[in-house]
């Protein structure tokens, strides 16, 4: 959903760099911040219960990840020289390294592996940024058309997570009760989008959010009464839970993930500037992917993780058409703040997941919708550029209907085709490459006689 300008923005200013003024970035931020914080917050609580860490440690992964994806945003969002994509880019811990962290743990290494290798991966990673960000001139729309789909497809199964329940060994895991108050948040957030008030209808996530956890209170769905259990206040230890330790085996694993991490962040940045509208070069990206980095390099010191862009907020701005990335900074100084103060995270983590979940389906579909726009750009008079989309989307698919699919390949197979995203964006630079720049292949495929023998421009 785009929306124009509206009196409050500059049209000669490129709309990443909009000021909307202080009260509505601290809205707008906490909607960011409402939508991630259950994807936040879940590494750290799968990792801490893999590591044996008592619940109250557990507490302090989670205040860290909170902590340092709000440094991580605002890095990336305000930036400096050489860091920083200056688009509305939310960081927070990753996904993609989790399973490579369990399977550290498993052999033998504890947490301080852990960290070292997160470490020594992503000052490697650092070093060869301004290399990776050249792979730019690889992502034509028929590239970023099939990544940015596929961002959207790979969300999906946490949106149904979410409605389920969040919690597959619950007694009320997939209760209709969920599915219930799931669609009642879905149902306001179509309702708000349908308003004639701009304000409101950017709005819609937050309010379906907000009008959607109180329903749930009322009924008894969420209680509120753990949130004055516990501290109020707590600035995260550096080294709580140890140096960190190198060992070569865990920072060789690490670095695939890093790899992964990498591609993933190009795949967000070159999404994010189709929403906003605005051009992405190498030199961007590679500013990205160093803070990206840097945060995460850093990361260990408060005992926290990789860190990379958050493709569920990347839909949230393709949605409210708030494609500023000072509001984006204000989520990140309210993450700040979460990590400082965990009784306002025990807050924000009685929302209930179904709720999250039925903004969750808008959203992620709101991603994929951007990338099907992006394929609308493609040119399929040729029949090679249509074989490029459907085998890229259906190899990306595969990790998404099979989880079992890799299992018995190496570990480093594994964690780099585990992700769809990463999947689709390896098969689609590949394809096109075969296809169309490298000719002198086409004829022999037969795939339209007609179009062969025209003259073809690469995409």
């Amino acid at each position: 959903m785009q929306h124009q300008n509206t009196h409050s923005e500059t049209p000669n200013i490129a709309p990443e760099h909009q000021h909307l003024g202080l009260n509505k970035n601290v809205m707008f931020g906490l909607q960011h911040v409402l939508t991630m914080y259950g994807g936040i917050i879940a590494p750290p609580l799968i990792i801490g219960a893999a590591a044996g860490l008592a619940p109250e440690e557990i507490g302090l992964l989670i205040a860290a990840a909170l902590f340092v994806g709000g440094l991580a945003t605002v890095l990336q969002t305000i930036g400096f020289k050489y860091f920083g994509a200056k688009l509305p880019i939310v960081q927070g811990v990753s996904f993609a390294g989790v399973a490579t962290i369990l399977a550290i743990l498993s052999t033998g290494g504890g947490l301080s592996t852990v960290y070292g290798a997160v470490i020594a991966a992503s000052l490697i990673g650092l070093a060869i940024a301004p290399f990776f960000s050249r792979i730019i001139r690889f992502f034509p729309p028929v590239v970023t058309g099939c990544v940015i789909t596929m961002i959207g497809i790979s969300l999906t199964p946490v949106a149904i997570r979410w409605i389920m329940g969040g919690n597959p060994k619950a007694e009320n895991w997939g209760d209709p009760a969920n599915v219930g108050l799931a669609a009642l948040t879905l149902a306001i957030v179509l309702i708000f989008s349908m308003l004639r008030s701009v304000i409101l209808r950017r709005l819609a996530i937050l309010v379906a959010i907000v009008l959607g956890t109180l329903f749930a209170w009322g009924m008894g769905f969420t209680d509120f009464s753990k949130v004055a259990a516990g501290p109020v206040f707590a600035v995260p230890n550096l080294f709580h839970f140890g140096l960190p330790v190198f060992e070569v085996t865990a920072i060789l694993s690490m670095l695939i993930v890093t790899l992964v991490i990498m591609t993933e962040t190009t795949a967000d940045i070159i999404a994010l500037g189709e929403i906003v509208g605005t051009p992405v070069d190498a030199k961007r990206i590679g500013d990205g992917i160093r803070a990206d980095m840097l945060s995460s390099a850093i990361s260990p010191l408060f005992g926290s993780f990789s860190q990379s862009a958050f493709a569920q907020n990347v839909g949230l701005v393709a949605i409210t058409g708030v494609k500023s990335r000072f509001v984006v900074a204000t989520a990140g100084g309210i993450l700040i703040v979460l990590g400082l103060l965990p009784i306002v995270g025990r807050l924000v983590a009685s929302i209930p997941m179904p709720v999250l979940g039925g903004a969750g389906i808008v959203l992620f579909g709101t991603v994929a919708a951007s990338g099907i726009r992006t394929l609308a750009k493609v040119d399929y008079s040729d029949n090679t550029n249509l074989i490029i989309v459907a085998t890229s989307l259906a190899i990306g698919m595969i990790p998404i209907v099979n989880q079992e699919f890799y299992a018995q390949f190496p570990t480093w197979v594994k964690t780099l085709l585990h992700s769809g995203i990463s999947s689709t964006c390896i098969s689609a630079i590949l394809l096109n490459l075969l296809f169309n720049h490298f000719p002198r292949t086409r004829p022999q495929l037969g795939l339209d006689p007609v179009a062969s023998e025209t003259k073809h421009t690469p995409s």
